[in-house]
């Protein structure tokens, strides 16, 4: 084992000496110098040869630790810094983890492309003309970026030193390796490695570093798990390859929700922010059709109307089927069964299909109702108004409960011109002279007889 070096500092000035002395002989102040344990790193990691002796790190009270909100770079992707909580936060670690060819690399590269401050690209997949291609389509020019195409950390952290970004994005941490480790690239070893330098120098500098991470067959990110542990925010970007819109959402946010959404249309020129989200929710058609409903639901801060489509229909086999797009199939079962014995609807010998339009998978609770009525409107074929919409949760007993923040979802309803909306009577709302007509139920039997009666 190394022994613990110690040497002598100035509490005044910081000046360095190898012994204890009365004097300073920078700023000349007495008594001022004292002994301290310092960090000489055996390897280098992302500091030169040449860079400075660090002091060993002291306890102090939190009374004593600066409170002041930290500042956060604006990424000039609205959807991007919802997701965030506000932004990127100096010093952060963020990884980017999705489906190969899911648009993870161009929405980076869009962002850097775009961003007021110093960004180092650096990418271990593609050469920096093929990124080039990519970055014409995006943008016409960008002074701010910097495009590296290298994999080794050491080679890395002194291009990073000679540019001094203010941001850092890596593509991919799959792709990267340190010397100190002697393993292949995406190792286990060598990625928990390479992620600790970076780490390590994310935190020493205040420069916010953004990682793409790979993913497995099985939707996790490629990698140790501990991998997800040491890094600040884990980023999911969802959607399917053959629609055009991508889903990002948040895993884990130190900084912020985890419950926020943000949603992009994927076109030629880049990803496209989807700033109101309830108009490619919600189906366009010219006729009603029975089956379907709207029900207002939120994802974290930001209220989305989407459609529920139901369809109802005699069992050809045996047993039933239940199948669910984006519902709990367990929730729909219990439903099915509130059904059944409160309200008196024989669709035990029926097969029962459900779907959330967008592609979206949802587990706000609110949207039962929706469901009750998209069942109801299919198995008796008739539809459900145009203008109706729904926001309540359904109990074992078939009562409707209250949901939070209902004024919210009332005002998003109002805004996109639905002419009525139901909730549970034990709602408490605050809203006074709006232009959207409350109806208040407290059963599953209102609903039916109100709609369909």
């Amino acid at each position: 084992m190394s022994k613990v070096k110690t040497s002598f500092f100035c509490q005044k000035c910081g000046a360095q000496y190898a012994k204890w002395q009365g004097q300073c002989n920078s700023c000349k102040e007495w008594n001022t110098i004292a002994e301290e344990i310092i960090q000489k790193q055996e390897k280098v990691a992302w500091k030169t040869e040449s860079s400075p002796v660090t002091k060993a790190p002291k306890p102090l009270r939190i009374n004593e630790i600066d409170s002041t909100q930290e500042i956060r770079l604006d990424t000039t992707d609205a959807e991007l810094n919802r997701v965030l909580g506000g932004g990127l936060v100096p010093g952060s670690l963020t990884l980017l983890g999705g489906e190969p060819g899911i648009g993870k690399s161009t929405l980076l590269l869009q962002i850097s492309l775009h961003l007021p401050y110093k960004t180092l690209y650096v990418s271990g997949e593609e050469s920096q003309k093929q990124i080039k291609m990519r970055a014409e389509r995006i943008t016409s020019k960008s002074d701010n970026c910097f495009i590296l195409t290298e994999t080794k950390t050491q080679n890395i952290f002194k291009q990073i030193e000679a540019i001094e970004p203010e941001i850092v994005i890596i593509d991919s941490i799959q792709t990267l390796h340190t010397d100190y480790i002697e393993s292949t690239a995406g190792s286990i070893s060598q990625i928990r490695e390479t992620t600790a330098e970076l780490i390590k120098f994310a935190k020493e500098s205040n420069i916010p570093v953004i990682l793409i991470g790979h993913i497995t067959k099985d939707g996790t990110i490629a990698g140790p798990k501990i991998l997800e542990h040491m890094v600040d925010t884990v980023l999911q970007f969802e959607g399917d390859r053959n629609h055009v819109y991508r889903i990002l959402r948040s895993l884990k946010n130190r900084f912020g929700s985890t419950s926020e959404l943000g949603i992009y249309e994927m076109l030629g020129s880049g990803l496209r922010e989807v700033n109101n989200p309830s108009e490619i929710l919600i189906s366009h058609k010219d006729e009603e059709l029975s089956g379907t409903a709207i029900a207002t639901t939120l994802e974290g801060m930001r209220p989305l109307m989407i459609e529920i489509q139901s369809l109802v229909s005699t069992a050809v086999y045996g047993t039933p089927q239940r199948s669910t797009t984006g519902y709990n199939a367990k929730r729909l079962n219990m439903i099915l069964a509130v059904l059944e014995k409160r309200a008196g609807f024989r669709l035990g010998a029926k097969d029962v299909f459900l779907n959330v339009t967008g592609g979206i998978s949802v587990d706000d609770p609110a949207i039962d109702l929706a469901v009750v009525a998209a069942i109801l409107s299919s198995n008796e074929d008739i539809a459900v108004p145009k203008g109706f919409c729904f926001a309540g949760e359904v109990g074992l007993s078939g009562e409707i409960r209250p949901v939070n923040r209902v004024d919210q979802r009332i005002q998003e309803a109002e805004k996109l011109g639905f002419s009525t909306i139901f909730v549970s009577k034990y709602n408490k709302i605050a809203l006074k002279n709006t232009g959207i007509k409350i109806e208040l139920v407290t059963k599953i039997e209102d609903v039916a007889a109100y709609l369909f009666g």
